[in-house]
């Protein structure tokens, strides 16, 4: 009856927003960002809209670049829409391809990562290693802003090491310059982000934080 079919329909739509909900949660998306839709970002300069189509194009074939891993470099100022984008390319590929992507800075993983080393931790360092190897897209925020110790240089390169091994692309946000990412990433990390046609994006415009829209 169609009573009973609306019913199916609301219950199908009830349990999709559900899983919608978990998939967000384990994403890692900040609350403050769950609404940067590439939709929703507004280019007002030729550099802009470059950053933008890259982002669209990423996000609208990300079943081929899962397939070869081709990973990206955002660089520019705090406040330019690093993070929007690449929110926004989460989003959208979780949607229409039904991946798994996860968001976090550089020094939450880290802390992650040392709190194993406690005596009573509750999970190896392994295993949080593996919460960011496993995603189809990891998205790596505030590269650079730590000190560059081997102990960080060494963890980020076992995790971009297996994600590349794996071929799942990592995006990278970054408010340093490139050449300064790329020393902080070293030279393997480097390489292999250039092997597969990684990408660099700038972002090379004022910040848009505070200004009226």
């Amino acid at each position: 009856s169609a009573k009973a079919e609306a019913e199916k329909r609301a219950k199908d739509e009830a349990a999709r927003r559900e899983r919608w909900k978990a998939k967000l949660g384990r994403a890692g998306i900040p609350e403050r960002f769950r609404d940067r839709t590439l939709q929703a970002y507004v280019a007002t300069a030729p550099e802009q809209q470059f950053a933008k189509d890259f982002a669209e194009d990423y996000a609208n074939n990300f079943a081929a670049v899962r397939k070869t891993g081709r990973s990206a470099i955002f660089v520019g100022l705090p406040g330019t829409g690093k993070t929007h984008l690449a929110v926004g390319i989460a989003l959208r590929a979780m949607g229409r391809f039904d991946i798994d992507a996860v968001f976090v800075s550089v020094r939450h993983l880290l802390l992650q990562v040392k709190h194993t080393y406690a005596k009573d931790a509750a999970r190896t360092e392994l295993e949080v290693l593996q919460d960011y190897i496993e995603p189809d897209l990891l998205i790596l925020d505030e590269v650079g802003v730590q000190k560059g110790s081997d102990f960080e240089k060494d963890t980020i390169f076992d995790v971009i090491n297996a994600r590349y091994e794996q071929r799942k692309p990592t995006i990278f946000l970054s408010n340093l310059q490139i050449d300064e990412v790329a020393a902080y990433l070293g030279e393997r990390v480097m390489d292999r982000l250039k092997e597969d046609g990684g990408a660099m994006v700038p972002f090379t415009w004022e910040s848009d934080r505070g200004k009226q829209h």
